[in-house]
């Protein structure tokens, strides 16, 4: 490995890998509830963005109710499900039967429904949230547990990333768990971590030279005439 070949280092950094997609899944996009990035960039939760082409939306995918979250892709529904071919066809078609992680693109389940863990979807889709959460920083203390057989400047640097991941996963986590709660109006869980942040605060979130957005500080005039000198004005 690029780091090092030391058994004890390649299974803790393998391990990091392997599991590093499905903590992902669980803070952004659990039970198969996708597209709930913010506008423009996509950098950062936003399942409250409903400006602009619809099905570019975050709530075109999610349809979240009183009653329950969801995309209905069933014949009773979309029938986006018509499709696939059989047997999947059916599969997902069916509550009961349809995989757990592909759950909220198939169907729009209440949020009382019981999953197969006993939980409600509501304390399903708390649990998910958190637990992508604790598994990155479980990545933090495993890495933590190999600084010795890295360099030091590697080292802080994996370190540095982790650190990042965990904050954006608990920003995740709160903005989606708050939003939806608006839906759900049911208590968290007993256990789950309070946000630190208001629904609101998260909201009023504005973020700035992320690519594919406009410097918001510099108004570029229009394309000069030839002969003349473009100005930029901060």
């Amino acid at each position: 490995m690029t780091f090092s070949n030391e058994p004890r280092f390649v299974e803790s950094a393998a391990q990091i890998m392997i599991d590093s997609r499905e903590a992902l899944v669980d803070y952004m996009t659990p039970l198969g509830l996708h597209h709930q990035m913010a506008v423009g960039h996509h950098y950062g939760p936003g399942p409250w963005v409903s400006e602009g082409r619809p099905d570019w939306t975050s709530v075109y995918y999610h349809r979240a109710d009183q009653n329950g979250v969801g995309f209905d892709r069933t014949p009773t529904g979309s029938n986006a499900v018509g499709q696939y071919f059989e047997p999947l066809r059916s599969e997902y078609a069916a509550l009961e039967r349809c995989p757990e992680p592909l759950l909220l693109w198939f169907h729009h389940v209440g949020w009382d429904h019981r999953l197969r863990s006993g939980r409600t979807l509501w304390e399903e889709l708390c649990h998910a949230y958190q637990r992508g959460v604790d598994a990155v920083r479980g990545f933090e203390t495993l890495w933590a547990s190999q600084e010795s057989a890295v360099d030091a400047a590697r080292f802080w640097h994996v370190s540095e990333f982790l650190r990042i991941q965990e904050q954006e996963a608990r920003w995740w986590r709160d903005a989606c768990v708050l939003y939806f709660q608006t839906f759900a109006r049911r208590p968290l869980p007993a256990g789950y971590e309070p946000a630190e942040k208001s629904l609101e605060e998260l909201r009023s979130l504005r973020h700035y030279y992320v690519p594919g957005i406009q410097n918001p500080f510099v108004a570029r005039t229009p394309r000069a005439r030839s002969g003349t000198r473009s100005e930029t004005r901060k």
